[in-house]
């Protein structure tokens, strides 16, 4: 028994150790247009930590309802707050910024070796929201 919760306890310290925190800035423009998270794009493993950092004010990061693998939660964190979340579950996980959905502030992270699911595309979103997000997942080898 003693063992089993050595084990255990070495095998998340161990998993912690190896996690990485990526940063993802919050902005109001780029090189690639107005309201944006940069960058869009991000391939973590299990277990890693996405960090929201609010570079520009008017911002925050939250999940998409559809868009989130089954059985997340899901986050939101409030306007100009910058936030660290800890993504475990495989997937992609699709992100807006909740008063810039309409203008298309959203991001893509996908967690592990998951399957792009034709469902995450289905989505209901504003027209500039869809269109950054297949401009997004096309530019990294999704698209359609």
């Amino acid at each position: 028994m003693r063992l089993q919760i050595l084990t255990l306890f070495l095998s998340q310290a161990m998993s912690s150790a190896c996690a990485e925190t990526h940063d993802i800035k919050m902005l109001n423009r780029n090189e690639t247009g107005p309201m944006v998270y940069e960058p869009d794009f991000a391939q973590i493993a299990p277990g890693d930590t996405v960090k929201f950092i609010a570079a520009a004010s008017g911002h925050n990061a939250a999940t998409i309802d559809g868009m989130v693998p089954d059985g997340h939660p899901g986050f939101k964190g409030k306007i100009n707050e910058e936030i660290e979340v800890t993504l475990g579950q495989e997937g992609f996980y699709g992100i807006k910024c909740s008063p810039h959905l309409g203008m298309g502030m959203v991001m893509v992270i996908r967690v592990g070796d998951a399957a792009l699911e034709a469902s995450f595309l289905n989505v209901d979103v504003p027209p500039r929201a869809h269109k950054r997000f297949d401009e997004i997942l096309a530019r990294n080898g999704f698209g359609k």
